[in-house]
């Protein structure tokens, strides 16, 4: 996909993540035309269209005509990496009959719109709202955040458009070189054509190579900032401007409490940090969870693990806003400097190979 597909994939998830659960105290009251809802649970069965997801109380049929279906990249026990993985996968999206092909067990996210078919409440695809499921192993916990980090595309430079551009690049190129290279007087127009059909693998050649290696780099450090910026605003969906109490869809108290330093506490408790903190960092910590009932405002108490598993919960270095305006700029700058670099070594091999056929011709 490219980069608008991922952002509108991470978008959906965000967004659906903020809806009810539905477990069956909620099942028993949908009424009317069903709703908004998602669902967590083992994969159980597969008929045709038709899945069967099922939680410690629950089990729900799920259409998948019309689903988008990923499979979550696999990481040791769904635990969430302390920095990124070079070798990172970004989810792959599957077809409605791989499904059946997917161990039994398997753990399951579903969100979008239950409605009543067939005498029970199902999960179906609406034109406006298609389901979105997720398949992954490991902790639920870790869900959401291994979510909005992986779901985004690894490189640029090879996207959707990129074969058909090729093919009609390459195509044209080559109706050029054959019909000026007849032609002695436009033969080094024909050259040239020809040389330009090979444009696409100039970075991948000497010398414009050594570009290409710092281009690759450079653009997965700005694929960080970006996943860094996203994970600062995750726990910022709950809250109304200005504030940081809210309730959780499940009616659980959600807060986010400053702290000058880390709290002792909050590394006896082993509370995650869900950005590594930064070289430059110099003000205090927010720490995102939720409150025991009856907790007053005024007081400063440790958050806890929320029963939502989609709920974040853990640190963060500083104010979450103002870091995400801070891994935008550097993802953008990176991105820039890393085009320069890419566009530098294609110029680079071009210049060579121009030098060459000079001397040749």
């Amino acid at each position: 996909m490219s980069r608008q597909g991922w952002r509108l994939f991470r978008q959906r998830f965000d967004d659906l993540r903020l809806k009810p659960i539905l477990d069956y105290e909620a099942y028993r009251h949908i009424t009317g035309e069903g709703g908004f809802y998602r669902f967590i649970g083992g994969f159980e069965s597969t008929d045709g269209y038709t899945l069967w997801i099922r939680s410690e109380n629950l089990t729900i049929p799920v259409s998948l005509a019309g689903a988008h279906t990923y499979l979550l990249p696999m990481t040791k026990g769904g635990v969430i990496p302390e920095s990124f993985d070079p070798s990172e996968e970004v989810p792959e999206r599957i077809r409605w009959d791989q499904v059946s092909s997917l161990a039994e067990g398997a753990k399951v996210f579903v969100g979008g719109k239950v409605v009543l078919q067939d005498e029970r409440w199902t999960f179906v695809s609406t034109p406006d709202h298609p389901l979105l499921l997720i398949f992954y192993d490991g902790l639920d916990r870790a869900l959401t955040i291994r979510t909005i980090r992986a779901g985004r595309n690894r490189n640029e430079y090879w996207n959707p458009l990129t074969p058909y551009a090729f093919i009609l690049g390459a195509f044209s190129l080559l109706l050029i070189a054959a019909y000026f290279l007849p032609r002695p007087a436009f033969r080094l127009t024909g050259i040239t054509a020809f040389i330009f059909l090979f444009t696409p693998l100039f970075p991948l050649v000497p010398p414009g190579i050594l570009c290409t290696v710092l281009y690759r780099r450079l653009w997965w450090r700005a694929r960080i900032f970006r996943a860094y910026r996203d994970l600062a605003r995750l726990p910022l969906k709950y809250f109304t401007p200005g504030t940081w109490e809210c309730r959780l869809p499940d009616g659980e108290s959600y807060r986010g409490v400053y702290y000058d330093a880390l709290p002792v506490e909050a590394t006896e408790n082993q509370i995650p940090l869900l950005i590594p903190e930064p070289e430059e960092h110099k003000t205090g910590w927010y720490i995102f969870g939720s409150l025991p009932e009856g907790t007053a405002p005024e007081v400063d108490a440790l958050p806890q693990e929320p029963r939502d598993p989609c709920a974040i919960f853990g640190a963060i270095p500083g104010n979450p806003e103002k870091l995400a305006q801070g891994y935008t700029f550097k993802a953008y700058r990176y991105e820039i400097i890393s085009c320069l670099f890419l566009g530098a070594g294609i110029g680079i091999t071009l210049s060579f190979i121009g030098l060459l056929v000079f001397m040749l011709v």
